[in-house]
């Protein structure tokens, strides 16, 4: 079965998945994604906006980036990664399921939540990873949508889920109480990283990154994403050594694109240089007074204090001015007003 139109991606997924098929679900668009069935049952799922099983791994320390390229050259022609890394110790069989259901999860909410979009059935095609885990579409297709509607609560604006993450430059109020993971995520927004490229860097999953987004937006901590009519071009930056590699090298078949990092190109003439910034002036020349005699005239020099050394009497004596438009009442709110914050 080869089908290529535009339809609601879960709803072909249903359908592939009732009738027992195997080979992958390709969805286009931004972002896009592909899912794996073997049978009619989801062995993985990926994303370009979701964080894989490899990035995963690798970016929370669990694999060595040597390690898991050595897995993905010797054992992607055949899709044994994942066999090859249980079989030689690097993983259990338990930590590479979990790994494998979070990062499909994931990748399916991003693949089958659009309404419409490009969808194209592979019969016959297989995930380089291997079948790991078996699960059953129907638990899928019920997760993505409760994953949805579970973000929608929070905060309803989808385009969060993709775009650049961006914090406002003022905090809305006050006073802010943000979780630890909020907190990594708003040191580490700089305005060109998408929630993938973050969830890469701090080796999170992608949908409880994006949970936490929504809630930053929620809190007016996030500037919302325009809605553009032409989309910029865009130039693809090369992986991080060690965390994944393009499948198409390795084998025939249909893969998704690789989640790369991406920045927009700037054309037209570079401006000029800016001016240098002009010479700070001199400093200004005291003038010094001459008598008749002629006997130049030099002001003393004040004696340095010793660190430490106590003020003289006439000087310590000396009582505080008050400046005559002081507003006690004024000065007693604000005293109270810093023993609260304290």
């Amino acid at each position: 079965m080869t089908t290529s139109k535009t339809a609601a991606p879960a709803r072909l997924f249903t359908q592939v998945a009732a009738d027992r098929q195997t080979g992958a679900l390709v969805v286009g668009g931004h972002p896009g994604g592909a899912v794996y069935v073997l049978e009619g049952r989801v062995i993985y799922a990926e994303s370009p906006a979701a964080p894989g099983v490899g990035e995963l791994l690798t970016a929370s320390g669990r694999l060595a980036g040597r390690t898991w390229q050595t897995a993905l050259d010797q054992g992607t022609s055949t899709a044994r990664v994942g066999r090859l890394l249980v079989e030689q110790g690097h993983l259990t069989q338990g930590e590479l399921e979990l790994c494998v259901l979070g990062a499909t999860y994931d990748a399916a909410y991003f693949a089958l939540s659009p309404a419409s979009a490009p969808v194209e059935f592979l019969g016959g095609a297989m995930h380089w990873l291997g079948p790991i885990a078996h699960i059953d579409p129907a638990a899928v297709d019920r997760e993505v949508r409760r994953r949805a509607k579970m973000l929608d609560d929070i905060f309803p604006d989808p385009r969060i889920d993709t775009a650049v993450v961006t914090p406002v430059s003022r905090p809305p109020r006050e006073r802010i109480t943000l979780t630890a993971p909020q907190w990594e995520l708003l040191v580490h927004a700089d305005g060109q990283r998408t929630p993938a490229d973050l969830a890469l860097l701090l080796g999170r999953a992608g949908f409880a990154t994006i949970q936490e987004l929504r809630r930053l937006a929620a809190l007016g901590l996030l500037e919302l994403p325009e809605v553009r009519a032409e989309a910029p071009e865009f130039v693809r930056l090369p992986r991080a050594r060690g965390t994944a590699v393009d499948a198409r090298r390795h084998r025939a078949g249909p893969v998704d694109s690789p989640a790369v990092a991406v920045v927009p190109v700037v054309s037209g003439v570079r401006p000029a240089a800016p001016d240098p910034p002009p010479a700070p002036p001199p400093p200004p020349v005291v003038a010094e007074d001459t008598n008749a005699n002629g006997t130049v005239y030099r002001p003393p020099r004040l004696a340095r204090r010793k660190p430490g050394a106590k003020l003289p009497k006439e000087v310590a004596a000396e009582p505080a001015q008050i400046h005559p438009g002081t507003d006690e009442v004024l000065l007693k709110r604000i005293r109270t007003a810093l023993r609260g914050l304290r």
